[in-house]
Order: structure tokens, then C-alpha cells, then sequence
């Protein structure tokens, strides 16, 4: 403490004398702490390579992965605007978001030949993206300047840097190829913009807004504009000149600097359909809301057409199905040289609108000064389009409230009308039918891949069943929308479809794994009997872990409804010899309107599970059972909603699964605890706060306090006015003074996450502390909602290991009630 002089000195030490006298008993502990072996061996395995498959399918791309960076690096300045996160730095990607790439190797497919590229030391890289040919590999290498654009040659396997740093990554680490292949279009820094804007700590005036009446109701949304800095700081970081580069490194800029949200150029490549940014910015919602123009110019910037000049969207209706008015979701029809499509809906944007038609789909060829045509109307949310070729369209629709998805096949060339030809919950795993496959044209746009005949298209889909995942390739009927399974994978195999091998669809590579085999890539036939031929020989980062055995159970809810859960049990364990476990319950409420689909079990005994980062099933390797993902459905019945009965559906789930492992012998009664990140950390503090169940919580980046996301959260729609008494039975800060057993608060200092913020903790505690709770909260230097920084992940799995050590695994005995739950009130 440093004192200027005499009399203010008396008083600054009489203020630190009061705060030591009122000071807690036990001084907070300082530094990060190291978990017990081996967690902190696990971690710094180097992580497994990833692949990417080149449109020709004749390469596939082995990519080496940055293992977790270190907490100085995730401590590197971050700017925080209009609900984005970047680093001023490289004006990209923040460390806690960004996957670093730093090893780059082609492997051929047909030979199994790999050859490394050679990289400059130290390099490390995001976004690879393949041009249509496959002969090249682009992508954006971090330096100190900024990121640089580099193209990697398949056929030498070298590297060459095209640009300095000079790309503008704010809104994400893209690029684009032109359709010959020849070049690349980025978004540039300006050149010449010169130093960022420095902030005048003098006020000016006060920040006003107004609503003037005009209804907004708005979810709570994090790292918003909050003066007219952050302003400034958004237009100098976030504006960009559209630049074409060269494979040879020539630049040449394309219209004027603006703040491009997405650029891409039409398949022919003579055109650019942009969506610009534009004042008046917003206090209240992120940049995606901002007044925005949707526009399409040459492929030299000249304009050719305003599509949509939409105002600041900040009065939305709190419903998940709720858009803007007027043109939406602008993109190019894929295989045709230049044609529009969008949407726009009929109900003013507002699902709870009584209209027959919600949104209706238009396309507008080039030159784009003709009248648009209606390519179908919809009685649902507008979700995506498949094109495929000049009578071959699938359009996709959805609606929130019902989980209802719908798929139509449609005739490009006849606009009008489409053809259901798939009706079905999108919750249902049992009954999904699979995604379709696309391909890669000549120009680099994603088709329909048909069959040989023309008159199916191939799928792949998870083939989800009560036995476990069996994932497969099919082909979908364009005459009934029914799928035929070419190929399954089988027991003892999780073995998943990556990219169709040949056009004729007769070959597959495939990512295998089991329980005990590592995953690697294959390449198979189709057909049946098929033997698969080894692309990769990656090893078990984690052997550590080998002897952990799981297996999924199943059991009954008291209302009849069905639940599973994945029972882990730690290597070596013998259940007559070592008795009952500690058990961490770890989960994760769902909602559902269907009781069948809420109960569907895949089991995951065909899975390889090594852990990784800040996960639970960590704790195995000290000695406790661990129920992974036991099922907390949260079911709404005869058009009731599901949160209605939240807590009796959650303590209901809770008990089951309590009661299922314990009737195993695998668990001890006295000594289970739950835990949860996020909507789990919300789960954990209202199980403590409404059973006995549970010996103490684990809670992590969690909201407790329903008053603070008063415009719904998770998947309520309502507000706090709509359904006042539910989100105060659904706040466990409601409920403070029942939380009797121990709970551990962690929570990232930055947290981005919409409805977590980190007050939400910290006012949590601040209410368990002054009702008498055993409560722990623990901070992350700047993490964010999960935690990247090596030192964090450290620290967190030595806080839950500490904590279940201290307050489950060595706790006494304790009298369970028979119902084991607690009386509402505080």
C-alpha cells in the first residue's frame, strides 16, 4: 500500500486494519494446482491428427493439432465487440477459440504413400480448405504481424506464403477460392489504417438509449458495445477491402473497404453476393443485428443489386423460430452458373403468428433485374437447401415447438410445389434416415452426389439403435424419400462414414474405432464382405486409460418413462473384492415432447473414450465410478411445457439413476456426487437443493438465478412475465437455504456464453455463503465458458479431485430419507 501523506496514510491504514479484522478465517489458496497422476501425463499427450479428405477423394490431408495452450497465452489481449472476441494482435481468432493446426502431411489413398510438408519451425494454422481440383491446400498461418495466406502444393508437398499478414479474421478465419482455382478472396486489413483508436477517458456526455415504445424483448447476450470506443475499436478491427491474391501473390482489391459479415462469389465467378454491416450499431444486440446490406456486385465490386437493406433488428419475439422480415438467408444456387435463393417470411416473422405459411423460398437469376420467382412455401421454418441438379432440389423446414422437421423434393425448373417425402421428429435417433452426401463440382460448389442411375442419392447416417451406433451408407429413393443401407458397421466397430471414396459411390474411407482399438481411417468397399485396407496407424494417446471398463445401463423413471445412462467403472476394479464405488453422477437435462424419443438408448460399448481437457471420467483414474450422461428428460405432455414440472421430472430422473447403480453394488449410497457444466451446473444445484441424494455438487460456468435471463434460457421461450412461478421454482437461488451439502462453484472470469455470466456464480455464492452453505467458488483468469489454458485444465480436475476426495470418497455414513427429497421453500 503505498501512503502519500500523514493523514490520508491514518486513514487508508484504519480501513486495511477493518478489513483484516473482517477478513475469512482461512486465507484463499494462490497459484494452480497440479491433479494427481496420471491426469496431468493424459493431458499432454500430443493429440491425435485429424484428416481432411480432398474433393477428388485421391488425398487426404493428415493434420497435426496444437495441444492446449498455456495460460499466458489465452491471457494475450482480447477485445470484446458487438459479441465478438478477437486478438488485436493477428486481428483474429482469440486463443481459447482458436484450433491451432501446426503439422501438415498428403497421404495418397490408393497407395497409402505420406509425404510431410515441410513448414517453416514454429508454424501453426487454421481453416485448411482444399481447391475444387484438389491439387491445393490453402490456409491462414499465424505470425506476428497478423495471419498470412498460405497454398500448399499436393504434387511437390511443399508450402509457400502468398501474403504477409495481412487478412482480416474478426468475424471468422475465412477464405474463399475463386471457381478456376487461380486465386483466393480475402478479407484484407486495410491498407494503411494506421494505429487502433485510442479511448478519451474524458466523458463526453452520458450513454443514452430509448426504446420509445417499441416492444424488444431481448435474451441476455454478452461482449456487446457498450460506448463510443467500442464503436470506433468495432469499425477499425472489423472493416475490411475484399482482395483477390494470386497463387502467384498478386493482390488486387475489389470495391471499396466496408464491414463485410460474408462474401462469395457465384459459381460461374463473375459475381459476389456481400452482406455489409452498417450504423446506427446497437447497445443491446450483437453485430449480427445490426442494420445490414445484402447486396450482389461484379466480381470486380461494381454494385449490380440491393437485395435487402435491412433496419436494426432488435425487436425480435423471444421464440426460437422468430427472423427478421424481408430477404433472409441470401446464398447462390450451387449448380447453375449465377441464380439466387432466399427466404422471407409471411407470418411478419413472428411463429406465433395463425398463418398457413410461414416463410416461402425465391430465386432470381443474373442479371438480376427480373421479377424474383417463388420456389415453394412453407409451413415451417426454412432450414436449408440441397441442390442437386436442373430437376433436382431438397428443401428442408423445421419447428421448434413440435421438434417437427419436414424434407421436400422440389423441381427447380417447375417453381410451385415440392414433394414431401420425409415427416419426423428430429430428436428421433432410432428412426433418423441419415444426411445427405454431397460432392465437390468443378467449380467448387456442393451438389447432390446421385447414384450412378440418377435416381437415388447417397446418405450416410449415425444408425443409431438400443444396441449401440452402427453407422451406414445408403441411398435415398428421389421417388419416396425411402433409404436402402448399402453398408453398416458392425460389432465390435463404431465405424463412421467420412467421404464416399469414388464417384460410383462402389468405395468408403471411414473412421474406425472400438472400445479398445484406437480410431484410425480405413478405405472399404461398399458391398458386402467388403475388407478394409488401413490409411492411418495413429496410436492410443491415452493407454493410461486401457483398463477402464463401461458398459450403458438402462432403468425405469417412476412415471414409466425409460433411462439410460454409461457406467464406468475405474482398471481393475473387482466388484466382490472392492465393494461399492464412489460415484460422480455427471449430467445434462434435455428437453423433449415425446416421452418415446425421450427414452430411446444407444448404448456405447462400441466407443473408444479417452478423456480430454477439463472432463469428469478424468476421475477413474482415482479410484471412482463415474455415470456418464445419465438421462434427465425434461418431457412436455399434451401441449404442456416441459419446464412446467422441471424440478419433480429432474429429481424423478435423478432418484432413478441413484437407485440403479446402487441396486448394481457398484456404488455406495453414502458417497455420490453430482456434477455439471453449464445447463448441468444448473441441474447440480437444484438436485442438492431438492434431494438428499447426493453427499455434494460439482457446479461449472453455470446460471442459477432464472430472473437475470428474464427472455427465456436454454429452450424456454416464455418470459419471466409469461411464466413468473416457473422460473422462480426453476432458480435454485430461490431455494439456497436446502442446499445443506457441500458445493463447488468454478466458473471462467470471461465467460461468453449467453445466460452464463460469471455474476451469476458470484452472486449464487454470495446468497449460499450468507445461508450458511459449504460452498467453494473458484475463478479462471480469463477463460471463457469452457477452459483452453493448460494451467485452468490443470486446476479444475485438481479442484473436483480435491473436493469428491474431501467431501465423498472419505465421507461417513449419513441417514438417507425415504423419499430422498426435500420440502420446497427457503
Amino acid at each position: 500500500m503505498r501512503i502519500t501523506d500523514g493523514r490520508r496514510g491514518g486513514i487508508l491504514l484504519l480501513a486495511f486494519s477493518a478489513l483484516v479484522a473482517f477478513a475469512p478465517l482461512h486465507a484463499a489458496e494462490s497459484g494452480y494446482k497440479t491433479p494427481p497422476a496420471p491426469i496431468a501425463q493424459i493431458l499432454d499427450a500430443a493429440p491425435t491428427p485429424s484428416v481432411l479428405v480432398s474433393p477428388d477423394r485421391k488425398v487426404m490431408a493428415q493434420l497435426g493439432r496444437e495441444n492446449l495452450p498455456s495460460i499466458a497465452a489465452v491471457s494475450e489481449p482480447i477485445l470484446r465487440l458487438a459479441g465478438y472476441r478477437l486478438n488485436p494482435r493477428n486481428n483474429g481468432p482469440i486463443e481459447a477459440r482458436a484450433l491451432w493446426l501446426n503439422a501438415l502431411s498428403f497421404e495418397d489413398v490408393a497407395t497409402g504413400k505420406v509425404r510431410e510438408v515441410a513448414l517453416p519451425k514454429g508454424t501453426r494454422f487454421l481453416t485448411p480448405r482444399w481447391s475444387a481440383d484438389g491439387s491445393k491446400l490453402a490456409f491462414l498461418a499465424d505470425a506476428n504481424g497478423g495471419l498470412e495466406l498460405w497454398v500448399a502444393d499436393v504434387k511437390t508437398a511443399t508450402a509457400t506464403k502468398l501474403t504477409g499478414g495481412i487478412v482480416n479474421a474478426a468475424f471468422s478465419a475465412s477464405f474463399d477460392w475463386t471457381p478456376d482455382g487461380q486465386a483466393l478472396l480475402i478479407p484484407a486489413i486495410v491498407a494503411g489504417r494506421g494505429a487502433p483508436p485510442v479511448e478519451d477517458t474524458t466523458p463526453t456526455g452520458p450513454i443514452v438509449q430509448e426504446s420509445k415504445g417499441r416492444t424488444a424483448a431481448i435474451r441476455t447476450y454478452q461482449d456487446l458495445l457498450a460506448n463510443g470506443h467500442d464503436e470506433a475499436l468495432f469499425d477499425y478491427y472489423f472493416t475490411s477491402q475484399l482482395t483477390r491474391v494470386g497463387l502467384d501473390g498478386t493482390t488486387k482489391t475489389i470495391g471499396q473497404p466496408a464491414i463485410y459479415a460474408g462474401i462469395a462469389a457465384s459459381p460461374d465467378g463473375k459475381y459476389l453476393l456481400t452482406t455489409k454491416l452498417k450504423r446506427p450499431y446497437s447497445y443491446l444486440v450483437p453485430a449480427g443485428r445490426f442494420p445490414t446490406e445484402i447486396a450482389v456486385s461484379t466480381i470486380d465490386g461494381q454494385p449490380v443489386k440491393v437485395l435487402a437493406d435491412r433496419p436494426l433488428t432488435d425487436n425480435l419475439p423471444p421464440a426460437f423460430d422468430a427472423v427478421p422480415t424481408g430477404v433472409r438467408s441470401v446464398s447462390w444456387r450451387s449448380d447453375v452458373p449465377a441464380t439466387l435463393v432466399w427466404a422471407e417470411a409471411q407470418d411478419g416473422g413472428n411463429p406465433k403468428a395463425k398463418v398457413a405459411v410461414h416463410d416461402s423460398l425465391f430465386t432470381l437469376n443474373a442479371p438480376f433485374d427480373g421479377t424474383p420467382v417463388k420456389l415453394i412455401d412453407l409451413e415451417q421454418r426454412y432450414a436449408g437447401l440441397d441442390w442437386g441438379r436442373a430437376d433436382v432440389a431438397l428443401v428442408t423446414s423445421r419447428w421448434f415447438d413440435t421438434r417437427n422437421e419436414k424434407l421436400f423434393l422440389i423441381d427447380p425448373s417447375k417453381p410451385g410445389t415440392g414433394k414431401l417425402i420425409r415427416d419426423r421428429n428430429y430428436q428421433d435417433r432410432y428412426n433418423d434416415p441419415g444426411s445427405v452426401v454431397s460432392r465437390r463440382t468443378k467449380d467448387g460448389e456442393t451438389v447432390l452426389h446421385f447414384t450412378p442411375d440418377g435416381t437415388s442419392i447417397f446418405v450416410t447416417g449415425a444408425g443409431a439403435t438400443a444396441a449401440g451406433e452402427f453407422p451406414f451408407v445408403g441411398q435415398m429413393s428421389l421417388a419416396d424419400g425411402k433409404v436402402t443401407r448399402l453398408w453398416q458397421s458392425a460389432a465390435p466397430y463404431y465405424e463412421a462414414p467420412v467421404a464416399l471414396a469414388d464417384e460410383a459411390g462402389k468405395t468408403v474411407i471411414t473412421r474406425r474405432e472400438s472400445q479398445t482399438d484406437a480410431p484410425n481411417y480405413f478405405i472399404r468397399p461398399v458391398a458386402a464382405n467388403g475388407k478394409p485396407r488401413a490409411l492411418t496407424a495413429f496410436p492410443d494417446r491415452a493407454p493410461q486409460f486401457a483398463g477402464v471398463s463401461k458398459q450403458t445401463i438402462t432403468y425405469q423413471r417412476a412415471d414409466g418413462v425409460k433411462l439410460s445412462g454409461t457406467l464406468y467403472l475405474p482398471a481393475g476394479y473387482n466388484k466382490a473384492k472392492d465393494g461399492p464405488l464412489p460415484l460422480l453422477m455427471w449430467a445434462y437435462p434435455e428437453e423433449f415432447t415425446d416421452a418415446s424419443v425421450a427414452g430411446q438408448t444407444v448404448d456405447s460399448g462400441n466407443r473408444f473414450t479417452r478423456p480430454g481437457g477439463i472432463s469428469h471420467l478424468f476421475l477413474l483414474t482415482q479410484g471412482y465410478a463415474v455415470l456418464d450422461g445419465p438421462s434427465m428428460p425434461i418431457i412436455g405432455k399434451d401441449g404442456a411445457e416441459p419446464n412446467d414440472t422441471y424440478v419433480e421430472q429432474l429429481t424423478a430422473s435423478a432418484k432413478a439413476a441413484v437407485d440403479a447403480v446402487v441396486a448394481m453394488g457398484v456404488a455406495d449410497r453414502n458417497r455420490i456426487a453430482v456434477g455439471g457444466h453449464s445447463y448441468g451446473a444448473f441441474m447440480t444445484a437444484n438436485l442438492l437443493a431438492h434431494t438428499d441424494l447426493f453427499r455434494a455438487g460439482i457446479a461449472r460456468s453455470g446460471a442459477y438465478n432464472r430472473t437475470l435471463t428474464p427472455f427465456g434460457f436454454q429452450s424456454e421461450q416464455r418470459t419471466y412475465w409469461e411464466a413468473t412461478k416457473t422460473y422462480t421454482e426453476m432458480s435454485p437461488f430461490t431455494y439456497v437455504r436446502n442446499i445443506k451439502d457441500p458445493i463447488l462453484l468454478i466458473h471462467g472470469e470471461a465467460d461468453d456464453n449467453s445466460g452464463t455470466f460469471p455474476i451469476q456464480s458470484e452472486r449464487f455464492y454470495a446468497a449460499l455463503k450468507g445461508a450458511g452453505a459449504n460452498v467453494r467458488y473458484v475463478v479462471l483468469p480469463n477463460e471463457a465458458h469452457g477452459y483452453r489454458a493448460r494451467e485452468s485444465t490443470l486446476h479444475t480436475l485438481w479442484e473436483m479431485t480435491d473436493w469428491l476426495d474431501k467431501y465423498v470418497k472419505n465421507a461417513p455414513p449419513r441417514e438417507v430419507k425415504a423419499d430422498s427429497t426435500k420440502k420446497a421453500g427457503n
